[in-house]
């Protein structure tokens, strides 16, 4: 299935001149996972506070970009400078998926969205990377595929929040939108476990 993640080489390329001044600065890979995590819950939290700021909505996509950034850092820092470890391995899967939790809850606040389908799709979210992760639990590789893996669930919320941040009229379109993107998550969910077990 295609999906924004395989993009990511090409990310990782056009950051990867930042790398070496952030080892020289001394920040860790673990470091910057968790400045990831509490970064995303403190937008979250402005949200939260405030579902009816335009501004609000208007910089998430901004904000998901960022985390990405940072996300693939993370990843180089502790493979290019030798920081992987089991500790920095279960930061980045449980600092992503409280992330997710985070940055698309307040999503139920917006005028016209259903509470219970934003919190199906964050179930869902959650569901997606622990069967990515289940793939290395039966002896196969962190499955990624998509179509609704977390780069391609930063797109559609983030296309989502700029419409808010505008001021376009969502509110007629969001029990369809968060509809389909539970369908994709759970095709997600089973191309991944499809792909671990084959």
């Amino acid at each position: 299935m295609p999906s924004i993640y395989q993009l990511k080489p090409l990310f990782q390329q056009l950051l990867r001149p930042v790398l070496a001044g952030l080892h020289r600065a001394g920040i860790s890979a673990n470091a910057v996972t968790v400045a990831a995590a509490l970064a995303s819950v403190a937008y979250g939290g402005w949200l939260w506070l405030y579902p009816g700021s335009r501004w609000a909505w208007g910089l998430l996509p901004a904000f998901l970009l960022l985390r990405m950034a940072l996300n693939a850092i993370d990843g180089l820092l502790a493979r290019e400078f030798n920081q992987q470890s089991r500790l920095g391995a279960i930061l980045n899967e449980t600092g992503d998926v409280v992330s997710d939790a985070a940055l698309y809850a307040p999503f139920a606040l917006l005028p016209g969205a259903s509470a219970a389908l934003v919190g199906l799709v964050v179930v869902l979210a959650v569901l997606t990377e622990f069967v990515g992760v289940l793939g290395q639990v039966v002896g196969a590789e962190r499955r990624y595929e998509g179509p609704a893996g977390k780069s391609d669930r930063a797109f559609v919320f983030g296309a989502l929040a700029l419409a808010v941040g505008l001021g376009l009229p969502a509110g007629p379109y969001l029990h369809y939108l968060f509809g389909i993107v539970a369908l994709l998550l759970l095709l997600t969910c089973w191309n991944r476990a499809r792909k671990a077990l084959g």
